[in-house]
């Protein structure tokens, strides 16, 4: 993959200083469209009694993968509202990719959605959001 860009640069450090995202241990990843995704490989601390990914860990992630769908337009945001469908239980081991995509891009809010999928791209769960625009994540942008 060719040189990151400023901007993933920024939501990369923008995410590795939020420490639930580190106690999760997600990886923030640039991808080629200038944006950014999240993986995750599950571990034990992930799962639930049941021996699958709590469902809580998947939401974590599709709200992180929206939120960051809207830094990658220079917007930073908190949730509204967020609802998710989950398709599969997912697998100790499994390595999950986490991708949003801007469904409204509004001057106060936007919509977006978030796929979960493994690296075969067997889809886990769906995320559709809400979110607050609060302002420019790069003041420099703005210009």
């Amino acid at each position: 993959m060719a040189e990151l860009t400023e901007l993933q640069q920024d939501i990369i450090t923008f995410y590795h200083r939020n420490p639930f995202i580190e106690y999760l241990h997600a990886e923030v990843i640039a991808t080629e469209d200038g944006g950014v995704h999240l993986e995750l490989s599950v571990e034990d601390e992930h799962t639930n009694l049941y021996g699958i990914v709590h469902g809580g860990v998947l939401m974590t992630l599709a709200d992180t993968a929206c939120g960051a769908a809207c830094l990658a337009l220079n917007k930073k945001v908190v949730t509204i509202d967020l609802g998710m469908d989950f398709m599969h239980s997912v697998p100790l081991t499994t390595r999950l990719i986490a991708k949003g995509t801007v469904l409204h891009d509004g001057r106060r809010t936007m919509t977006c959605e978030s796929e979960l999928r493994d690296k075969n791209g067997k889809l886990y769960a769906k995320g559709h959001g809400t979110f607050y625009v609060l302002g420019p994540f790069r003041e420099e942008d703005e210009e």
